[in-house]
């Protein structure tokens, strides 16, 4: 039997447990999750707190959620006036301003769409999988107009001018004459969706209950590698409510690092500047000489590692790279310690290159890191413990 197919069958046993030992699972995780049988897709659920140890609360679990989910794409995708009064029969007016108005909210939060449906365009460009159809279309938003697809919402990127028609006593009617622009990533035919529009949904849906935080640029980043795994299980039951499932564990992972996207916390110990710090200082005892170079050229970590730590290393190598650094990341106990840990890898495994180059060339170095083994960067990272 290969190393591989003994590997298969070792997380396997672990997870055909009745109460799964988190523990023997993060042990096993921390060194690759096989790439077969929707198993990154369970083991990260599981690691991320979205599904609990005992088997048995699987199905409740997830039934609750998917409802749960549901629920917030009726009440906050749906676009006001479709169809809906309120409890006292007055339909609510597209042009109020006032504060208790959905229509004032719906056009508010457009703002945060456009951004949002900009990033999503563009996320992994690299493969084709975002612009390929789901097989698992929202269906309340594709069996109805196209106005519940958010991107229609903010496909006019030029207002050339705003109509407003009324219409006896009735409602005011707004007709849109736009130019649309040129995208990279084409919106599907009507009773279709892209995997894209799919992952702006969850993206809109997450700021919107997120208020405090809201959408933060590079948010799509993160979202795209926990998407494609949803995505992409064999397991037909679980591929069916992977947007579902990808919000929550989104949200999970958002939970432990939403410090890096607040920039009140930047000072805090979790924050990105605690982040960049605890690398300086890992590089320090780890490489003074490289460091000693970098203090000296004055090329601080804020040059380079900002987006390394912030995007949890996304930008820098391919996916299925990045699928197995996260895998690592998820399984550490001291998560976001063991990412500290692959960024100064990275740096010390290009210290030939460092120690002879300038400060202009170090930057271009750093800041577009070069293709390397992602099996030489974690057995490095590993070593730095």
């Amino acid at each position: 039997m290969s190393l591989y197919k003994i590997r298969v069958a070792g997380l396997e046993d672990i997870l055909q447990q009745d109460v799964i030992d988190l523990k023997s699972l993060r042990d096993f995780c921390f060194y690759g999750i096989p790439d077969c049988n929707g198993l990154r897709s369970l083991c990260w659920k599981l690691m991320l707190g979205y599904l609990g140890p005992k088997k048995d609360t699987w199905s409740a679990t997830l039934a609750k959620k998917h409802e749960l989910y549901k629920q917030f794409i009726e009440e906050m995708v749906i676009p006001p006036g479709d169809g809906e009064q309120d409890r006292s029969g007055c339909v609510d007016h597209p042009l109020s301003d006032g504060p208790e108005s959905n229509w004032n909210t719906f056009f508010k939060d457009n703002e945060v769409l456009l951004q949002i449906d900009k990033d999503v365009r563009r996320l992994c460009p690299d493969i084709s999988f975002f612009q390929q159809a789901t097989d698992f279309p929202c269906e309340s938003v594709v069996s109805h107009n196209r106005e519940r697809k958010l991107h229609v919402r903010v496909a006019p990127t030029t207002l050339s001018s705003a109509n407003v028609e009324r219409k006896g006593l009735g409602v005011t009617k707004i007709n849109l004459i736009t130019k649309r622009a040129n995208e990279s990533y084409e919106a599907m035919d009507e009773g279709q969706e892209a995997h894209w529009e799919v992952v702006e949904r969850i993206l809109f849906l997450y700021a919107k209950l997120n208020p405090g935080q809201g959408y933060v640029q590079g948010m799509n980043e993160i979202i795209g590698p926990i998407y494609y795994v949803m995505a992409s299980d064999p397991n037909l039951e679980y591929r069916k409510h992977a947007e579902a499932d990808c919000f929550f564990c989104f949200t999970a992972l958002m939970g432990e690092i939403r410090d890096f996207f607040i920039k009140t916390l930047d000072e805090s110990e979790d924050g990105i500047k605690g982040m960049m710090a605890k690398l300086s200082n890992l590089l320090r005892e780890k490489d003074l000489e490289v460091w000693t170079k970098l203090r000296d050229q004055e090329l601080y970590p804020q040059y380079y590692s900002f987006r390394w730590l912030t995007l949890l290393l996304s930008q820098e190598f391919p996916l299925p790279d990045v699928l197995r650094i996260w895998d690592s990341v998820f399984a550490d106990e001291k998560r976001y310690s063991f990412l500290v840990k692959v960024c100064c890898a990275m740096i010390v495994l290009l210290r030939e290159q460092i120690l002879e180059n300038d400060f202009a060339n170090n930057v271009k170095l750093l800041q577009n890191f070069p293709p390397m083994d992602i099996k030489v960067v974690l057995k490095k990272a590993t070593s730095l413990e």
